[in-house]
């Protein structure tokens, strides 16, 4: 330490500093005043000793022992004897985080320093360009300020030496390991210069200045800026400065070509108008509000009456930004504007025109809602009730598709305005929307219509429950009495709108008490016979009981209603048509089909998640003895002509077995913690269906309900011993035989949708075996032990010639979101990162079987490979990539085209993710691309395509060698027959 060469000595107390940091918390009070003093001389010491030195008092900076006044002489030392901008960056850090930590504890004894303090962190931050650094002295800044530091006169040096950096024009170097992003020093400066009102005087003008800069990234941080300033800023701050930034804010609105700059002027003009709103006025003093807008009113008003209507919406947005602001902004502001808007709406007769006025009236009846109830003697909303209805009114019988569709929405906005609509109004209302909902031919107004009637029917249900459900409901007899001619779809497409505009309305518990019986019978005329119905009738008719549904899952009273009224009624609907095709085969015949039965499915799932434990309970103790016992005492309309057996063997019990599907979407769907009567004898009884019912559809819904309650069946002897049970029903069917499928349907599942086709898969792939992968994915998804063994007996069937296909793609099932049964909406047993887990677990032996398979076989190999890559979250997938990308390579010559889809779905994301592990096999990706681009599959030539436009994210560099190859190939997909492959085509090229 007393050696005469400077570096030695520096090294001496770099070596003390360095122990001093290891044990500053160990030292005692004396200890550190003789060591505060010694570090305090070596300050005077040679500059090749400075930063040891200060690394010394880092350690000290941070002692709890430092005694009164030591913080203080430190800081004096500092500020005295070092030139702190001329020091490494490191060692301005070290100054900085000495400074953070004093006054952290010691902030009293560095108040009494008063302003001499902040003058002296103003010399210590002057001229400091280092971002790591910035960040640490931006946050001192705003301690000072919002710890109540003293200023003095230093307001003006303190606020200089921080916003010489705005804007902030910084670009990270690439690769940097700070990870400071340009936004993180704008966050930071910004609350700096918004932190106080003493600050107005200096930053105003050059917000003024900076907003009228070319560059838009200056525009857009001035105008943040100026709205983080409008939070702690008064009238006085603002007076002074108000012309010139209403002038800036509206040049910018009025001529700007950027969308961003314009969202952000209007931001900034609402919170000008809010500070202004906040501001307490005393009796003389202006009130800044008032002359504020009306220096607004008097520079967009006339626009509103330009014929052209050239700065029309500009004007509006102004003006509904500064009226957003305050109750009391809203209503200087409407109080001119409305009635001009009423009078320019008679003045422009033309559609498009009266669009614009409609627009522009919408929003400012928009923001009449965030107030609540206004007197109407203040509201000039409601002192225009008439006129205004009259608009709205006219707009909906006018023929102009896009003016009917803004009078709904304003519709719904007058509706929620409480007391605007008196009792013939409201009447109106209720008439135009059935019109509109039943009778207008574009569907986009008719859909509107219905979302509006959904809206308003809560404020309104008298209103809705007495005049549109009648009406609605005599429209559906008209239809029923007119029996549809071929070649004559009105009439149903007129009854499909009544069913849909039930659906829609049926937002309140009064409604849906007279929506629901509606539908229902509906139903039950096509189970009597008493029409021709078809198919997509009841489809649509299941269609809207299931939105029905769905609207009454957050009414707990709704729910139960809907419950006990559809369920039973379904159950003994599909029982009824069930028993009748035996003996009268075309009566009801069309309620038993898959499609049907399938649409029944999600509306008896519905009906069921939603419901306490204690109504669960009450339900499942009916439902579950009428298919196991055929107790049907608690069904509607209970007398049926012979008795209900679903699991019982005959041909002429098919039709009943069929409805093992509603007992699915009963029991799957039910919470985890209700008990289900009879548990044991049920899952032997669909186990045994599952494996011996010739009829897919069958076997496969009987499959996923036993993989269901198996799912969330509680871990123990009993759930091993009808696993087991599973397993030897499932080995012997496997290994040979007439029930391979079968025996597959417990293993495997393709998902198509329940219903919609159990022989052909999406795209048209053949899928007879590929059935549901019930028991392994219910097993799976809550990892049982089980799951592993199953797993291993689909892995050993991708070998197999005849099943390997379909095993294949029950991949894909394993790793995909389920669609109806064993789903998390359906209380399923699903935890987190099971795929993540599945693919740790099997994939090295996917990766071994294709090494080791035949060709025949290999193709199984990749396809389940695919499938289950296609479904990892990316960042797992990005990190294995090094190690399967030859094999997902390999998978783009496979003929199979789930194969080829499957792996370029796979590929696109990581070409945009892992760039430089893509760049290292371009070459192999280009022309397996470009090759694939012909395929005769429509899918797999988009998808192609979208590969090869998500190859322009690699390196320029490594792409060059490759541009006038792929530019001269992909101008043949420029001309082919789909308009979507041209399409995917014109984007890929155009980015080459």
């Amino acid at each position: 330490l007393e050696n005469t060469d400077p570096r030695t000595r520096g090294r001496g107390i770099q070596l003390l500093s360095q122990v001093l940091l290891q044990c500053y918390s160990l030292l005692q009070e004396k200890e550190v005043l003789h060591l505060v003093l010694f570090y305090e001389n070596r300050l005077q010491d040679h500059h090749l000793v400075i930063p040891s030195v200060l690394q010394g008092l880092r350690a000290l900076s941070m002692c709890e022992v430092l005694a009164p006044g030591l913080a203080v002489s430190v800081l004096k030392a500092i500020f005295q004897e070092v030139h702190v901008q001329s020091l490494l960056q490191l060692d301005r850090h070290t100054v900085y985080s000495i400074i953070t930590n004093f006054m952290g504890t010691r902030e009293e004894e560095l108040k009494g320093l008063g302003a001499d303090f902040t003058f002296g962190f103003i010399q210590v931050m002057d001229g400091e360009k280092d971002p790591r650094n910035l960040l640490v002295a931006f946050q001192i800044v705003r301690d000072l300020i919002a710890r109540n530091y003293s200023l003095g006169r230093v307001v003006e040096e303190l606020f200089e030496v921080t916003s010489c950096y705005f804007p902030i024009d910084f670009t990270p170097p690439p690769n940097d390991p700070h990870g400071i992003q340009r936004e993180d020093l704008i966050l930071s400066l910004r609350a700096v210069l918004a932190s106080t009102p003493q600050f107005a005087e200096f930053l105003l003008p050059l917000l003024i200045e900076k907003m009228d800069s070319e560059l838009q990234s200056a525009k857009l941080d001035s105008l943040q800026t100026l709205t983080a300033c409008c939070a702690v800023y008064g009238q006085k701050e603002l007076q002074e400065f108000l012309p010139s930034l209403w002038s800036s804010l509206r040049r910018e609105v009025f001529q700007t070509a950027s969308e961003k700059v314009e969202a952000e002027c209007l931001t900034a003009l609402h919170a000008l108008s809010a500070c202004l709103s906040r501001s307490v006025l005393r009796s003389d003093t202006e009130d800044l509000l008032d002359s504020f807008l009306h220096s607004i009113l008097q520079d967009c008003r006339h626009h509103l009456c330009e014929p052209d209507m050239k700065l029309v919406w500009p004007s509006a947005k102004l003006l509904q930004a500064a009226a957003g602001a305050s109750l009391r902004a809203y209503l200087c502001v409407t109080r001119s504007v409305l009635p001009l808007l009423l009078e320019q709406h008679t003045k422009h007769p033309q559609s498009s025109q009266r669009r614009t006025i409609l627009e522009m009236l919408l929003g400012f009846l928009e923001l009449q809602q965030k107030w609540g109830h206004v007197d109407e003697d203040e509201s000039s909303v409601l002192s225009l009730r008439a006129p205004v209805c009259s608009v709205v009114f006219s707009a909906l019988t006018d023929p102009s598709v896009q003016l009917q569709l803004v009078g709904i929405r304003a519709l719904t906005v007058l509706g929620s305005l409480q007391g605007f609509l008196t009792p013939s109004d409201l009447e109106l209302v209720v008439d135009h929307l059935i019109r509109l909902a039943l009778h207008e031919e574009d569907s986009q107004s008719s859909e509107a219509a219905m979302e509006a009637a959904g809206s308003l029917a809560p404020t309104y249900p008298k209103a809705f429950s007495g005049r549109m459900v009648p009406r609605l409901e005599e429209e559906l007899q008209a239809g029923r009495a007119e029996r549809e001619e071929e070649g004559c779809p009105e009439r149903r497409s007129l009854r499909q709108r009544c069913l849909q505009a039930l659906a829609a309305v049926s937002t309140h518990t009064s409604i849906v008490r007279e929506t629901v019986p509606v539908l229902l019978q509906h139903l039950r005329r096509v189970q009597k016979g008493s029409e021709a119905g078809t198919v997509q009738d009841l489809v649509s008719v299941c269609q809207s009981l299931h939105r029905v549904a769905l609207q009454c899952q957050q009414d707990a009273e709704s729910c139960w209603y809907y419950h006990q009224t559809v369920v039973p009624c379904l159950l003994a609907t599909a029982l009824q048509a069930a028993m009748q095709e035996s003996t009268h085969p075309l009566l009801g015949k069309a309620l038993l089909e898959e499609e049907v039965l399938a649409a029944m499915v999600p509306v008896i799932s519905a009906a069921t998640t939603h419901l306490s434990p204690e109504l669960a309970a009450q339900s499942v103790s009916h439902v579950v003895p009428l298919f196991l016992d055929g107790e049907v005492s608690f069904l509607p309309q209970n007398s049926f002509p012979c008795l209900f057996q679903p699991f019982e063997d005959g041909e002429c019990l098919e039709a009943q077995r069929r409805l093992v599907a509603l007992l699915m979407a009963f029991v799957c769907s039910l919470p985890r913690n209700v008990a289900i009567p009879q548990q044991e004898r049920l899952l032997r009884e669909l186990l045994a269906l599952s494996c011996s019912c010739n009829c897919p559809f069958t076997a496969t819904t009987a499959a996923k309900c036993f993989a269901g309650l198996v799912n969330k069946h509680p871990a123990g002897q009993q759930l091993d011993e009808i696993l087991q049970l599973a397993v030897n029903r499932m080995e012997p069917g496997l290994a040979e035989g007439s029930r391979r499928t079968q025996a597959l349907t417990l293993l495997l599942w393709v998902r198509p949708t329940l219903g919609t086709g159990w022989r052909e898969g999406q795209e048209g792939v053949v899928t007879d075996s590929a059935l549901p992968t019930q028991v392994t994915k219910a097993l799976v998804l809550r990892y049982h032990p089980l799951s592993s063994q199953l797993t291993d007996k689909l892995l050993a069937l991708l070998g197999d010639t005849e099943l390997g296909p379909a095993a294949a793609d029950g991949f894909s099932l394993l790793m995909a979101e389920s669609p109806d049964v064993l789903q998390k909406g359906c209380h399923a047993d699903v935890r987190i990162m099971f795929r993540q887990r599945f693919f740790t677990d099997n994939v090295p032996k996917l990766v071994q079987g294709f090494h080791g398979a035949g060709p025949d076989v290999k193709a199984n190999y990749l396809k389940g490979l695919s499938h289950v890559l296609n479904h990892l979250p990316k960042p797992v997938l990005v990190t294995e990539l090094p190690t399967l990308l030859s094999l997902l390579l390999e998978a783009l010559s496979c003929p199979d085209r789930v194969v080829q889809l499957s792996t370029l779905s796979c590929l696109q994301p990581l070409l945009l993710e892992a760039p430089q592990i893509m760049s290292l096999h371009v070459d192999t990706l280009v022309t397996k691309f470009l090759s694939l681009t012909s395929s005769p599959t429509m899918a797999v030539r988009i998808a192609a395509l979208r590969c090869a436009h998500a190859l322009t994210s690699l390196p320029t560099t490594v792409l060059l060698p490759y541009k006038a190859r792929v530019i001269r190939a992909l101008a043949k997909p420029l001309d082919d027959k789909k308009r979507l492959v041209r399409k995917e085509a014109v984007a890929a090229r155009g980015e080459w």
